[in-house]
Parts: structure tokens; sequence; C-alpha cells
């Protein structure tokens, strides 16, 4: 049986409302994605800085940021 133009209406407002949820969950994923790759990088850069003399010992916010892309572009691959 073929439903009324009001109750596709509903179904295709109900289908929207859940694209946009799903698309949103999916965007706030990858962002705590990068966030966690970012920590892994800060954490990696400084344990590796500690075996450096203390004059050596330069981790800049590049550093941790460029190898954050590179963990998300190696788990993203």
């Amino acid at each position: 049986m073929a439903l009324t133009p009001e109750q596709q209406a509903d179904v295709d407002y109900h289908n929207a409302i859940e694209a946009t949820r799903h698309a949103n969950q999916i965007a706030l994923q990858t962002k705590q994605a990068k966030l966690e790759a970012i920590r892994l990088a800060q954490q990696t850069l400084i344990e590796n800085a500690r075996s450096k003399a203390v004059g050596e010992r330069d981790v800049a916010a590049a550093d941790i940021t460029a190898f954050a892309d590179t963990l998300v572009a190696y788990v993203n691959a």
C-alpha cells in the first residue's frame, strides 16, 4: 500500500534527520581520532627528546602536528 504524501514527507524528514546525525557522528569521530594522534605524537616526540642532551631537546608544535598528520594519514591509508 502506498504512503500518503504527508506520510512520505514524514519518512523523508526522518531520513534526512538520520543522515545529518550520522554525518555529524562521523565528523566527531574523525576529530577525536585526530586529537588522539596529536596526543600520541606529542608523547612520542617528548619521550624521544629525553634521550638527547638538554640543549637539544627542542620539540616544537610544528613537529607535533607534522607527526600527527603522518599518523592520521597512515591510519586512513
